[in-house]
């Protein structure tokens, strides 16, 4: 299998702001609104290179999205920023109607997703948004994978004309996809190529799929891995060939299994070609207060989970 260098631990959310550090200096139209977490967004140079650009709304997210609905009638690029669950869960109302039912073109840009957002606990671990956006007509849903990658996916949905939600993280995390990549909305990545299973994955789980692949390999089993950054649209070929030529699957997200990828990928096979699949996600329940490798080792949410998936589905091959 191809073998991927974690080439620095760096966060995921620190690539969305270096992502907008980029588009300020590139793109006029873009505009940043954040609801009181300008530190956590990492979007301080954005906001001191285009102060005129930026619009610091307070603890007040229903309302930071409707002033980004409206400013895409001007023709603004609105990159509407807060922690996932405020961004989804709180302000859902108004996703659907002011942005997603009016297609305004409004960046929904999402931090601290899932369990890794560790010791604020479950208030703030929303591990539902997925499945809540990927629901809205005309909503694309990317869940990057790393810092790059991240950076990416920023810059490519500023030239996406459309509502899209974009999920990042708080921990640092591996740094593995090439720096100079060119993200393409919908377009799964294949990492290594595999026979026996395939293993799709998601955000903070893609570089814990490739350690399973490394391991699974040393057992004698070749896992195909494939990086699944956009959700919505889902890369349903990509799926297809793969599971056609394995015959079995394995998804893994910081998610819970209702409503996320793996739901997604059942659905295609059902449609399709119906194939044994396990879910690596959380199992219906909310978080809880901890570190970050603590909770997903709880929940889990790491290699070795995606490790035992694997050999339970091969079973049923």
């Amino acid at each position: 299998m191809t073998k991927y260098t974690d080439q620095g631990k760096q966060d995921t959310r620190s690539g969305y702001g270096a992502g907008m550090t980029e588009l300020g200096r590139t793109n006029p139209n873009v505009v940043a609104l954040c609801a009181d977490l300008v530190g956590s967004l990492k979007i301080e140079t954005f906001i001191e290179e285009n102060p005129e650009r930026f619009f610091q709304v307070g603890i007040a997210e229903a309302n930071m999205m409707g002033i980004a609905a409206g400013l895409t009638i001007g023709g603004k690029i609105p990159f509407a920023s807060t922690f996932a669950n405020f961004a989804t869960g709180r302000v859902y109302d108004q996703i659907r109607q002011s942005i997603a039912y009016s297609d305004k073109n409004v960046k929904i840009c999402a931090s601290h997703a899932g369990l890794t957002l560790g010791e604020d606990g479950a208030t703030h671990q929303i591990l539902e948004d997925i499945g809540l956006m990927k629901m809205l007509p005309g909503m694309t849903v990317i869940n990057p994978c790393d810092f790059n990658q991240t950076k990416a996916a920023t810059i490519a949905i500023a030239e996406h004309h459309g509502p899209v939600y974009l999920r990042f993280g708080r921990p640092k995390v591996a740094n593995f996809t090439p720096a100079d990549q060119k993200f393409e909305i919908g377009k799964a990545l294949m990492l290594s190529e595999g026979s026996d299973v395939t293993i799709i994955a998601t955000g903070h789980l893609v570089w814990e799929a490739l350690l399973a692949a490394e391991t699974l390999e040393n057992q004698g089993i070749s896992a195909e891995v494939i990086n699944i950054h956009t959700i919505k649209p889902l890369d349903e070929k990509a799926i297809l060939d793969s599971v056609k030529k394995t015959g079995c699957v394995v998804t893994a997200e910081e998610h819970n299994y209702f409503g996320g990828l793996g739901e997604s990928v059942s659905r295609v096979l059902a449609s399709h070609h119906p194939a044994p699949q396990e879910f690596v996600a959380t199992q219906d329940t909310f978080g809880e207060s901890g570190t970050p490798d603590q909770l997903m080792e709880k929940y889990g949410l790491n290699n070795k989970a995606i490790e035992a998936a694997v050999l339970k589905v091969l079973k049923r091959k």
